[in-house]
C-alpha cells in the first residue's frame, strides 16, 4: 500500500454507501455479517462505519481476538509457570491484564514473578541466551498469523541449541472455529467479512467450505476503511445474486494458497491438538496447535507441572456470548460501569482486538449504545468479588 490516503478517500466511501444502501433496499430484508477479525471491528468502530450502513445491515463480532478466546484457565496455567523462582517469563502486552481465576500477569509480576513484555518471540530466545542460568518461557497466542515467528523461533533455539528456552504454546486454528460458529443454530448469518492477517499465511482456499458445505458468501478483506466498504458491498452483491463464493477484497497481500513458506515452518513444528478449550465456543476439536515431539525440549508443557483445569468465567462477564456474536458488548451487564478497561473482568475489554474494548473505545456515540447503556440497571456485585487488574500496578 504506497498511499494510505488512497483507502480512505471520502468521495469512493460516498460512493460504496450509496451503492450499498441501494443493495440492502433490493433485498428488503435483515442482514447479518459476521466480521471476523478483531481488527476489522476496531476500523469499523474507529471509523464509523457502522453508523452509515442501513438499518437493516447488522455487523456481529467474531472469535477473531486471540487473547479474548483464551480461558481462564489457560492464563492461570501461564501463571503457575512464571511462579517458578528460576523462570523468566515472556509475553506479548496484550496477555499482560487478563485476569485468570485469581490474579493476572500483570499482578503476579507486581508481587515479585520475573515477567517480561516482549514484541516478538525473538526477543525471549535473545533473553534465554542473556541468562543462561534461567529457565526463559515464552507464552506463544494467537491464531495462524503468529504461529509461523512462533515456529521460526523454535527451529532457531534448535539450531543454537538453546536449552534454556521454551514455549507454552497456545495457538489456536480459525476454520475449526468458524465452522463451531456455523454449527451453533442460536447464531443466523448471512456472510462473513474474513480475517485479512490470518489469510496472509493460510490464503483464500481454505474457506471454500463455507460457500460449498454451508451456503454463505465470505470476502476476505483490508483493514482500511474503504477495504471493509467494499467488502460489505461484495458480500451483498452475492447475496443480491444468490451466490455464495469465497472473494479476496484483501488481494494486494492475501494469495489463494497463502504463505507457503509460513505454512511449511508451522507444519514442521506443531501438530494439532485433539481439542482446545476456547472462551464461549467450548472445546473445538483439532482447533489448537502443540509443539512435535521431536521439539520436546523447547515445549513448556513437559518442562513444569502445569494445573491444567478447567475454570468458570465470572458470573456477571457475559464474554462468551459476545465472542459467540449472541450478545453485543453493551447488552453485558457489567460493561462500561463494573468492567472498563482499566479494571477488565473479562478478556475482551482487555485486548487491544476486543470488541469490548473496541466498543468502549469508539462506540459509546452509538445511538443504540446510548440507550442501551442508558436503561441498564446497576448490578450488585457484592457477591462474587472482581479481580483488580489495574494499570497501576505496573
Amino acid at each position: 500500500m504506497k498511499y494510505v490516503d488512497e483507502f480512505r478517500e471520502p468521495e469512493k466511501a460516498e460512493g460504496l454507501r450509496r451503492e450499498i444502501a441501494k443493495i440492502s433496499q433490493q433485498l428488503a430484508r435483515p442482514i447479518k455479517i459476521m466480521e471476523v477479525c478483531g481488527g476489522h471491528t476496531h476500523s469499523i468502530f474507529k471509523y464509523g462505519i457502522e453508523e452509515i450502513l442501513p438499518n437493516n445491515i447488522e455487523l456481529i463480532y467474531g472469535p477473531g481476538c486471540p487473547v479474548c478466546v483464551m480461558p481462564k484457565g489457560k492464563l492461570d496455567d501461564a501463571i503457575a509457570i512464571c511462579q517458578n523462582d528460576n523462570v523468566i517469563f515472556a509475553t506479548f502486552g496484550d496477555a499482560m491484564r487478563v485476569p485468570g481465576s485469581k490474579t493476572s500477569l500483570l499482578q503476579a509480576r507486581a508481587t515479585g514473578a520475573d515477567i517480561r513484555m516482549v514484541y516478538s518471540p525473538l526477543d525471549s530466545l535473545q533473553i534465554a541466551k542473556d541468562n543462561p542460568d534461567k529457565e526463559v518461557v515464552f507464552f506463544a497466542l494467537g491464531f495462524e498469523t503468529t504461529a509461523p515467528s512462533t515456529a521460526f523461533t523454535i527451529l532457531q533455539a534448535a539450531a543454537e541449541k538453546i536449552p534454556n528456552f521454551s514455549m507454552f504454546c497456545n495457538h489456536v486454528l480459525v476454520i475449526p472455529a468458524l465452522q463451531a460458529l456455523l454449527d451453533n443454530p442460536d447464531l443466523q448469518l448471512d456472510g462473513f467479512v474474513g480475517p485479512g492477517h490470518v489469510s496472509m499465511v493460510i490464503g483464500t482456499d481454505p474457506y471454500q467450505f463455507i460457500s460449498q458445505q454451508y451456503h454463505k458468501p465470505i470476502v476476505v478483506s483490508g483493514f482500511e476503511p474503504l477495504d471493509i466498504l467494499q467488502s460489505i458491498w461484495m458480500l451483498l452483491q452475492q447475496l443480491l445474486e444468490n451466490r455464495c463464493e469465497v472473494e479476496n477484497q484483501y488481494n494486494r497481500i492475501v494469495q489463494p494458497a497463502g504463505n507457503q513458506v509460513a505454512l511449511a515452518a508451522i507444519n514442521q513444528v506443531f501438530t494439532t491438538r485433539e481439542k482446545f478449550d476456547w472462551r464461549g465456543l467450548g472445546d473445538i476439536p483439532y482447533s489448537g496447535l502443540q509443539i512435535r515431539p521431536e521439539y520436546a525440549q523447547f515445549n513448556a508443557e513437559v518442562k513444569f507441572t502445569i494445573p491444567n483445569l478447567k475454570v468458570a468465567d465470572h458470573k456477571a462477564c457475559q464474554c462468551g456470548e459476545i465472542l459467540k456474536g449472541v450478545l453485543k458488548p453493551w447488552q453485558c451487564k457489567v460493561f462500561g460501569t463494573a468492567c472498563t478497561p482499566e479494571t477488565p473482568i473479562g478478556t475482551c475489554m482487555v485486548s487491544s482486538e476486543g470488541a469490548c474494548a473496541a466498543y468502549y473505545k469508539y462506540g459509546r456515540l452509538s445511538t443504540l449504545a446510548k440507550k442501551t447503556m442508558q436503561e441498564k440497571p446497576k448490578l450488585d456485585l457484592s457477591q462474587e468479588p472482581l479481580p483488580s487488574c489495574s494499570t497501576s500496578l505496573v
